[in-house]
């Protein structure tokens, strides 16, 4: 089980992509685990025969332990005698290899797909999916099982795992959480239990560097990290984070960027924030986020962040008092960023302006600190100097 984060402990194995016996590729995906970092499909670290499943679908366990063997080609056998029954899920395949396919048309785009799961062929046969029209969401495009039951519904993001979705009274419906629900419910409560949060709120005016983002063609939320990474080189304290009655000062700056799902929120992180230029970092999270989006984010993609920026304002959100990501003791919150009337001298004038909210933690970030971080970040987007792109 990989460490999906620096404050994951454990994780939750939501499916076996592949079953006892079954030959298996490097960096092929073996497994789907969730948890409240990311959901995300684990390549297998070795080439060989996957002889024995040591953990089941649902199970949670602690990280670094093993849940499965791959032996050689010639040890295989002898291993899987010994392996664990195949979970109900893969085992649910077997039937497939004696029915009859529905239709030539989905046998033909099974052939297709030869690296698809014999479950998602499966699946594929009784929802009568033709698995060439799907574009997989799984590492290297791979067709995964939400895919095809997605498809099936005509609908993106279909969680219709059996047994998470029930009729309650008066006909409402009723969904057990996802793995990745429960753990960002449970974190979200213990950070608000652990520091003692407070909003600081900003108006920033964005129309002079309206004209330099044109130019670049660079997001505005690239400028936003590059003047956040400069201004948490100026005020350490808000890279930092509490162990104990102590505070620990991070030398590397590592931004967080919030990224939105279907089944939640994830927090993949841009690494040495501080020394990428504002189109690296544009580069930087556009490749996260696809890998995000596409379950294909490594755990150290999401480990190691010292301060977290999320961006309600994609959303038309004015402004969101956001909750802090422990271990970090500051969180900033983007809206959106949209033309208002602003007082200029006498006159009303009509300006590009966003409101950023900073979430600090009282137990160590005064009101006055994290009022000249914002300030600094303020003047840094007002007047940019335009060599800095």
């Amino acid at each position: 089980m990989p460490q999906m984060g620096e404050s994951v402990a454990e994780g939750t194995i939501v499916r076996w992509i592949k079953k006892v016996g079954d030959k298996v590729d490097r960096d092929e995906p073996l497994f789907e685990i969730s948890t409240d970092k990311v959901d995300a499909e684990i390549p297998s670290p070795g080439a060989g025969v996957l002889s024995q499943i040591l953990a089941n679908e649902g199970d949670t366990v602690p990280v670094n332990s093993v849940v499965a063997v791959i032996g050689a080609g010639a040890e295989a056998p002898a291993s899987a005698s010994q392996a664990k029954p195949a979970q109900p899920a893969a085992a649910a395949t077997k039937p497939a290899e004696t029915t009859k396919a529905p239709a030539q048309a989905v046998e033909a785009s099974a052939a297709g797909h030869e690296r698809t799961s014999p479950l998602v062929r499966q699946l594929a046969k009784e929802h009568h999916v033709d698995l060439t029209q799907l574009h997989g969401t799984g590492i290297g495009g791979r067709i995964t099982k939400d895919d095809v039951l997605a498809a099936a519904a005509g609908r993106a993001g279909l969680e219709g795992q059996e047994g998470r979705v029930r009729q309650g009274r008066d006909g409402d419906r009723v969904e057990k959480m996802s793995v990745m629900r429960k753990k960002i419910a449970e974190h979200m409560v213990a950070s608000r239990r652990t520091s003692a949060h407070v909003h600081t709120v900003f108006e920033v005016d964005f129309s002079a560097l309206a004209a330099i983002r044109e130019k670049t063609r660079t997001s505005y939320l690239s400028f936003i990290l590059k003047a956040v990474a400069d201004a948490l080189k100026e005020f350490p304290l808000l890279n930092a984070s509490v162990e104990g009655d102590s505070i620990v000062y991070h030398k590397s700056i590592n931004i967080g960027v919030a990224v939105a799902l279907d089944t939640g929120l994830i927090v993949p992180v841009v690494k040495h924030a501080d020394g990428l230029s504002v189109a690296a970092m544009g580069e930087r999270v556009a490749d996260l986020a696809a890998r995000a989006r596409s379950k294909q984010l490594k755990p150290e993609d999401v480990a190691d962040g010292t301060f977290t920026v999320t961006n309600p304002g994609a959303f038309g959100a004015l402004l969101g008092t956001p909750i802090i990501n422990q271990p970090q003791v500051a969180i900033l919150g983007v809206g959106s960023i949209e033309k208002r009337p602003v007082v200029r001298g006498d006159a009303v004038v009509p300006r590009l302006t966003a409101v950023l909210t900073l979430g600090f933690d009282h137990r160590v970030i005064d009101g006055a600190s994290a009022d000249q971080f914002m300030a600094h970040i303020k003047r840094a987007l007002e007047t940019w100097d335009e060599s800095r792109a």
